[in-house]
This record gives structure tokens, C-alpha cells and sequence, in this order.
């Protein structure tokens, strides 16, 4: 369960995130991808190698939905309720990638943050995108 603190420090640091969606999506995309390859078979029609244009493209996508829960982090099931039904019914992604995806871009959070991602910070991001998780994969069931 998210607090009011931790609300706080993902509105805060999510500051600094704005104007770099492109680069952060890409970036923690190409991670997931090159950490846990069998991610890729999501993506048969992509260019997967470093920057390209699909990759560039989806990696906004995903950290722009991520925005959107953040900025209604108190209705993260209406917020996300398209997505989780094109994940589910459509896509049929595998539930696991969202806790992956999650892992990687924390990672992408910690290396451009730098010291401003202490552990308080990611906590609190822990607990925001294990509840998004939660809400993209609730459909599953």
C-alpha cells in the first residue's frame, strides 16, 4: 500500500523523468530485453538493436502510461484499465514481463538519479509499479 510519503517521492522524483520518456522507455526496454532475452518474443517485428526507432517508440509508450499512473496514482485500476485489457486479451503477454519491465526500468531510474534514487525513493517506486503490476495482471485470472 502506497503512502501519502511515498506518493510524495514518486510525484517528486517523476519530475525528473519528464522530457526524458523516449530515452528511459528505450533504455530500460533494451535492458529487459538483453537480461531476460525470451522478452523478445513479444516483439518479432521489431528492430531490436541499440536505439532503434521501434524500440525508441515503445519505450515512450510504456514510461508515458507510467505517467499517467502516476499522475492518478489513486485510480491506478480505471488509469490502466485499456492497457490491461490489450496485455490480456489481445497481446497474451506473459504477466511475468510486467515484474521485469519494473526491475528494469528501476535500474534506469537508479543510474540517470544517481544518489537522488535512495532507498527511500525506491521503496516507494517498488511498491507504485508492483501496483500497477498488479493492475495490468489482474485480468488474467
Amino acid at each position: 500500500m502506497l503512502t501519502e510519503d511515498d506518493k510524495q517521492l514518486i510525484q517528486h522524483t517523476w519530475e525528473k523523468v519528464l522530457g526524458h520518456q523516449e530515452d528511459f522507455g528505450a533504455e530500460a526496454l533494451e535492458r529487459l530485453f538483453l537480461v531476460y532475452p525470451n522478452t523478445k518474443t513479444y516483439f518479432p517485428h521489431f528492430d531490436l538493436h541499440h536505439d532503434s526507432e521501434q524500440i525508441r517508440h515503445h519505450g515512450k509508450k510504456v514510461v508515458t502510461a507510467l505517467g499517467d499512473a502516476v499522475r492518478h496514482v489513486d485510480n491506478l485500476r480505471e488509469t490502466l484499465s485499456e492497457l490491461s485489457n490489450l496485455h490480456a486479451y489481445n497481446l497474451r503477454v506473459d504477466p511475468v514481463n510486467f515484474k521485469l519491465l519494473s526491475h528494469s526500468f528501476q535500474v534506469v531510474l537508479g543510474v540517470h538519479l544517481g544518489s537522488e534514487y535512495t532507498p527511500q525513493v525506491h521503496l516507494a517506486y517498488d511498491k507504485f509499479l508492483a501496483a500497477v503490476t498488479a493492475v495490468l495482471t489482474e485480468k488474467y485470472r
